[in-house]
């Protein structure tokens, strides 16, 4: 028998979010309305992520989450505790889903950036108890969305004196997110991830137009974002996994990017130094396969089954275009993933609980009709 893929991301592997269950969400509103301490919170929370676990397990995944289960936001909650940042509120996003909107809310940057005692820590640690031994992978917003969402997407951005010099801007976050990766690999973090929509909004080609007439060059701040990653990728040690999930948008089942990989392929997938890419490839929007070419020795999770809607794949359709990826990327470098977590904030997607783990039954079944190392 093949022994089973040994390095994470393995052949069915998870974006990182999973549903809320409806007790957690009864819990979160009563906290709001002062009901419950922050104390009950969390131990409703530890509840909820001991549980998910078990799911997982019980599924078969090789890694775990804890489904992100205690944040608002997949990104806000991370970057509004860096030093240096704050959050505050917001009339409306600066993007637009198509459909339903997420509670407004955004980042400033006011002071020098970088990561100090930061809760997440604490929240991986009670994961990796809850894991009992099981690999976990931790999920923590990519260094460009601070950047991104600061700098870019706000039309008001003044920069601090600190700041006025953006290279030292770049620099600050990237060596932030270096402490942040020493603390989780510190704390016992073997596999870390980072979470991007920064790259689907530059496949878009009305927000790249929209960017242009701001004065905004685009392929320059994309060599930027590359260039701040990998200097924060220096302080990975060598058995740690970093991977990236490049996102379109997901609130409510609904996207507020599309578009191929094309326009970011060349600088993204043959400069970053990633260890692996979670791409979506789960509707017409994300393009076709041709942009994996500029894929180096990184392992590509193909996000072929939808998150966004209950209805499950067809095995030989999910097979076919595998297979068809495999013409630009070895199989051996490919795995197979939904295309984003399912509740990339507490709102959650429009489907079930029982839809989630269907859909991770289906991709475990089609990775080991693909790969022997399954």
């Amino acid at each position: 028998m093949t022994a089973r893929k040994a390095q994470a991301p393995f052949r069915y592997d998870i974006v990182g979010s999973f549903l809320r269950p409806q007790a957690l969400k009864e819990k979160r509103a009563a906290f709001a309305k002062g009901e419950i301490d922050a104390q009950a919170l969390r131990s409703a929370e530890d509840e909820a992520i001991r549980k998910l676990v078990a799911q997982e397990k019980a599924v078969g995944l090789r890694a775990v989450t804890d489904g992100e289960l205690r944040r608002r936001y997949w990104h806000l909650d991370f970057l509004a505790a860096l030093e240096g940042v704050t959050e505050v509120s917001a009339e409306h996003w600066s993007v637009a889903f198509k459909g339903a909107q997420p509670k407004a809310a955004t980042v400033k940057i006011t002071g020098k950036i970088d990561f100090g005692k930061h809760p997440f820590l604490d929240d991986f640690r009670f994961v990796q108890e809850a894991a009992g031994g099981a690999l976990v992978k931790f999920t923590i917003p990519s260094p460009s969305m601070l950047h991104l969402i600061c700098c870019v997407r706000a039309t008001d951005y003044a920069p601090i004196p600190q700041y006025e010099d953006e290279d030292q801007l770049f620099h600050d976050i990237a060596i932030a997110y270096q402490h942040a990766i020493r603390a989780f690999y510190d704390a016992g973090c073997r596999y870390l991830q980072l979470d991007d929509t920064s790259w689907g909004e530059f496949c878009d080609a009305g927000k790249r137009k929209a960017y242009a007439e701001r004065g905004f060059d685009l392929d320059i701040i994309a060599k930027k974002y590359v260039e701040m990653i990998n200097l924060a990728l220096e302080a990975k040690p060598a058995d740690m996994v970093i991977t990236m999930h490049i996102c379109r948008g997901n609130f409510r089942s609904t996207w507020f990017s599309s578009g191929g990989y094309e326009p970011v392929a060349e600088t993204l997938f043959g400069g970053c130094q990633v260890d692996g890419f979670f791409l979506e490839y789960d509707s017409e929007r994300a393009g076709g396969f041709e942009p994996l070419r500029f894929i180096q020795n990184q392992q590509v999770v193909l996000g072929l089954v939808t998150s966004k809607a209950p209805e499950l794949e067809n095995e030989e359709d999910v097979i076919a275009r595998i297979r068809e990826a495999a013409q630009y990327v070895p199989l051996d470098h490919l795995c197979l993933s939904p295309q984003c977590g399912f509740s990339s904030t507490e709102e959650g997607n429009l489907l079930t609980e029982e839809d989630q783990w269907a859909k991770l039954r289906l991709i475990r079944r089609i990775a080991e009709r693909v790969w022997e190392d399954a």
